[in-house]
């Protein structure tokens, strides 16, 4: 079925207004390609969001469809993703993220891993041609967008390598890879430290700042999200392009290591970068956070040395990784601790107040298993951040930014710069 048929079906409009990029009367477009109409500033218009350019920073694809074997163009009755969810959520382009998670790194799989989950999401969105189209910067978005499809923008959370070789860099951008977490998910790797991890480096190390400066020379988006302050810092400070935070919350709001430090959040916008706002109540809901350190144990963190244990293959990783499909939250949340969108608006607020309104981006963390406010199951969900972000008496430009355009303009500047 073509995506022209698809819209026809759904609950929204149809392809001439699902898109971003179309031109009306006392309209103007600004640089990124988007719609602004002027007249329409702090006023509360419900169908916004679905003219907008809607972009996430961060949604978890491909694990899934490994280990289950699902393809991206069906619907599914659980977990948070799926083309046609996307379709309805109204966005129109994806961080699309492939996950190499740490099961993988002990007996040293990541590089297989990696390199099979980017060529699946290759094969997944080719087999869905109809629907979604892989882009390499911000003109292709664009093109793909005027031709009424979504555009996915290939994105991989956890090392490339653990040891950070080059050569595995730029085979991967090859293959369409334009966006890379330095970090190995939480675990300090051979060339920056991670929020969580141990502090090997003392942030990043001078490898570390030959990828950073090889990201820059191939027009790769750098992401700092589970970096470790000093790593944010001193990466910010060697790249000569804006870096991105594709998803967390602020340490202001909840004192989170995987939340950004007001100082970072500064350093990363004054160089020109975009921070995602991830949708869990873990790292924007301080009740939240109160209630989950409340049922901790004393000394349940306690490390304890690991014992030896035979090496697993990585049919052996896969099959454990299986069990907990969908990564998403499973335990019930108390209403009393239960984070609403107005919570989460207020924390797009606070970045706002404390960068500036180009600055702040949305980057859920889809299928990555945060608990989702009372109001979000599921991408389908989106535009409750658009009613929510309207509640605050923001501007349709200042939403059009937070909701897209920010992503867009921080991708045409690192991917087209020459």
């Amino acid at each position: 079925m073509k995506r022209r048929d698809v819209i026809k079906c759904l609950t929204i409009l149809p392809i001439a207004e699902f898109s971003p990029f179309k031109i009306g009367e006392n309209s103007i477009i600004d640089e990124y390609g988007s719609l602004l109409n002027p007249s329409s500033a702090n006023s509360f218009n419900p169908d916004l969001h679905k003219k907008a350019f809607v972009m996430d920073g961060h949604i978890h694809m491909m694990t899934r469809q490994l280990l289950e074997g699902l393809d991206i163009g069906d619907r599914y009755t659980d977990g948070h993703v799926d083309i046609p969810r996307a379709i309805d959520g109204g966005l129109d382009a994806m961080f699309f993220s492939c996950y190499t998670p740490e099961p993988y790194y002990s007996d040293r799989h990541e590089v297989k891993n990696t390199f099979r989950v980017v060529e699946l999401a290759l094969a997944q969105i080719e087999k869905n041609n109809d629907l979604i189209e892989l882009a390499h910067n911000a003109s292709d978005i664009v093109r793909i967008n005027r031709r009424g499809k979504m555009a996915a923008f290939l994105d991989l959370e956890g090392g490339f390598d653990l040891d950070g070789d080059l050569n595995l860099l730029r085979a991967l951008y090859r293959l369409g890879l334009r966006s890379v977490q330095l970090t190995a998910h939480n675990e300090t790797n051979a060339f920056i430290d991670s929020c969580y991890g141990e502090k090997r480096w003392g942030g990043l190390n001078a490898h570390g700042r030959d990828i950073v400066t090889e990201m820059n020379k191939l027009g790769m988006l750098i992401n700092v999200a589970h970096a470790s302050d000093d790593a944010i810092l001193q990466t910010v400070e060697a790249s000569s392009q804006p870096v991105i935070y594709s998803h967390g919350g602020f340490r202001g709001i909840v004192n989170s290591l995987r939340c950004i430090t007001d100082e970072c959040a500064k350093a990363l916008a004054a160089k020109g970068g975009v921070i995602g706002i991830q949708f869990g109540s873990s790292f924007n809901n301080p009740k939240y956070a109160q209630w989950v350190d409340s049922k901790r144990q004393p000394g349940s963190v306690t490390k304890v040395a690991p014992k030896e244990r035979k090496p697993l293959s990585i049919e052996e990783v896969d099959r454990g990784l299986s069990k907990g499909l969908p990564f998403v939250y499973k335990e019930v949340i108390p209403d009393e601790v239960w984070m609403g969108v107005d919570q989460l608006a207020r924390v797009i607020d606070y970045g706002v107040r404390l960068v500036g309104e180009d600055h702040i981006a949305l980057g859920s963390d889809f299928d990555g298993g945060p608990p989702l406010p009372r109001e979000i199951k599921d991408v389908s969900d989106y535009p409750q951040m658009t009613y929510a972000m309207q509640k605050l008496g923001y501007s349709e430009k200042r939403i059009r930014k937070i909701l897209g355009l920010n992503w867009l303009r921080v991708i045409r500047q690192v991917t087209e710069n020459g």
